[in-house]
């Protein structure tokens, strides 16, 4: 009905503002995850790297041993420092041009840097620069690809799929680990090259992927292309168009869009910006409190540690004079955060995000101070030197030990935190600054990335602060703070539409926000419920 209205059947029903899960609909907003690969990948591949003795011969010339801190740290975190701009940068253009087209274009981008990477022979200048414009990519794959699953996932099942993101984030890294590994002994370029020159694949299977799937329903209907809208959402549920489900789950979306409008209203570029830092402290639903929610949900995350392992777990290692083959016991780390990540499928929708946070930070705390207390007393800090030159662990049980416990850190962590960070920065921001909400706090996973990629060498390099084993009190320190953290300020929002867990926000605080239960839907509320004419694409333009 060009130029006329599209009728529209809201309801009152808070149970029936969605379509039931089909299996192609789950495989398509399964299909997304995959961007999880490049973070994974990226962060992994470079452990091995900077291990590998052609490339530090290429960095620091022949019969150097090891790359000196400052170069190390260098190459490490200026990935990090890209994504950080990336991140920031997508944000304005999933507002300006849609989800999608964001993340195809971080694929080409990052594989620019990729082809900077694999050309470098000597000194710092490709490397560094590769991992910069590489950073850039992933920092828009990573901040769009969480936006973009959480506005297309159904959701009795959001938490799940967007767990399967950090799922591919530990899947990157054991197969930058596996990479690492088997070009470990090569004396040739290949063994830096092969591990760069393989991130090709995860660009072209991303960018090929999101060309067949559909934009976000929720930026069309913001953007007043409700038709598309619909056509999307019909695509992503597996039912008709003409579907009561469609059409409740279009007036709901638009619905709580209006509302959001009259909350916050459009003021332009910087007052878009603006909006994300309004209301007050006090004020539980505030955009200032939800953007602070979502950075320091962020930053937790990277306070936990976990990149530690994950970036200089090798070298680290190999200091320790303990551990005879350091690269296999970096991969098995890796394949134990693998397969500990798709708990947190089942327990995203059962247990909920907030018991998973705090439990989590537990079991962390308590590893990490063993992994500390075993260290000082008998373990990585009590070596000796052997007739041979070699620093050898005094007791190597207690080593085993601390070893053991790190382990099973991880898996506290990819279980729980790992994927729960993610899944809630995804839902706690409204329509109106969700493309820059989730950005910022997207940033602050990757501004404390790059803090920490940049002072661990200084903590642990011997030559430096050589805190050895009492790096993990500073990390068990930290992640006591995790755990306050998330008992006193993250809100429970399993089995909410995005819609409902800002009126849960509103309504409740975090300690008690796991009994909310939504009371009418907003197409009630603005009094669309019944049949209503939804404005067809031109002419709602031309209203707005």
């Amino acid at each position: 009905m060009p130029g006329g209205a599209v009728p529209l059947h809201a309801t009152t029903d808070v149970n029936r503002i969605e379509a039931p899960v089909t299996v192609k609909a789950y495989l398509m907003c399964a299909f997304a995850a995959f961007g999880g690969i490049f973070f994974g990948y990226d962060s992994g591949y470079i452990n091995g790297v900077t291990g590998s003795a052609v490339f530090i011969h290429s960095i620091e010339g022949d019969g150097v041993d090891s790359l000196t801190s400052s170069h190390n740290s260098l190459i490490v975190s200026i990935l990090s420092a890209g994504t950080f701009f990336g991140a920031l940068i997508a944000g304005d253009l999933a507002e300006w041009y849609g989800r999608r087209p964001v993340i195809i274009a971080g694929c080409f981008v990052y594989m620019i840097g990729v082809i900077l990477q694999a050309a470098h022979s000597s000194g710092l200048g490709l490397i560094v620069s590769g991992r910069l414009i590489a950073g850039f990519g992933v920092g828009f794959v990573s901040a769009i690809i969480i936006l973009y699953m959480s506005e297309i996932s159904p959701r009795k099942v959001r938490g799940a799929l967007v767990s399967g993101y950090q799922f591919c984030i530990t899947i990157g890294l054991l197969l930058a680990s596996c990479v690492d590994y088997a070009t470990e002994s090569r004396n040739d370029t290949g063994s830096y090259r092969i591990p760069i020159c393989i991130q090709f694949a995860w660009g072209i299977i991303l960018a090929t992927g999101l060309f067949l799937l559909p934009e976000s329903p929720r930026y069309l209907v913001k953007k007043g292309q409700l038709d598309r809208a619909r056509n999307v959402l019909s695509r992503l549920r597996g039912q008709p168009p003409e579907s009561e489900y469609i059409e409740t789950e279009i007036a709901e979306i638009l619905a709580n869009h209006e509302f959001e409008k009259n909350l916050i209203p459009d003021s332009g570029y910087w007052g878009s910006w603006y909006q994300c830092f309004t209301g007050g402290l006090r004020t539980s639903n505030s955009n200032l409190r939800k953007t602070i929610l979502g950075t320091s949900l962020q930053m937790m995350q990277q306070w936990t540690g976990v990149n530690f392992i994950f970036y200089y777990s090798t070298p680290f290692l190999q200091s320790t004079g303990a551990i005879s083959n350091s690269f296999l016991m970096s991969l098995i780390f890796t394949i134990i955060n693998v397969v500990s990540t798709p708990i947190s499928f089942w327990t995203m929708e059962h247990v909920g995000r907030r018991p998973v946070l705090i439990w989590g930070a537990a079991g962390m705390f308590f590893c990490q101070i063993i992994v500390g207390a075993v260290g000082d007393t008998v373990g990585f800090n009590k070596t000796h030197v052997d007739s041979a030159g070699n620093t050898i662990a005094n007791n190597i049980s207690a080593v085993n030990a601390q070893v053991a416990f790190i382990a099973i850190y991880i898996f506290f962590f990819a279980s729980t935190w790992g994927p729960a960070a993610w899944v809630c920065i995804g839902e706690i921001f409204p329509i109106q600054i969700r493309s820059r909400g989730v950005a910022l706090s997207t940033a602050s996973n990757w501004l404390w990335n790059t803090i920490i990629a940049v002072i661990t060498p200084y903590m642990v390099d011997s030559d430096r602060g050589n805190l050895r084993s009492n790096v993990f009190w500073v990390w068990g320190g930290l992640c006591g703070c995790c755990w306050l953290y998330a008992y006193l300020l993250v809100p429970e929002t399993k089995g909410l539409s995005l819609e409902q867990v800002d009126q849960m926000m509103a309504e409740t605080t975090p300690r008690t926000s796991s009994k909310w239960r939504p009371t009418k839907t907003f197409a009630a509320e603005m009094g669309m419920a019944g049949d209503h004419k939804l404005v067809h694409d031109e002419e709602h333009k031309e209203m707005a």
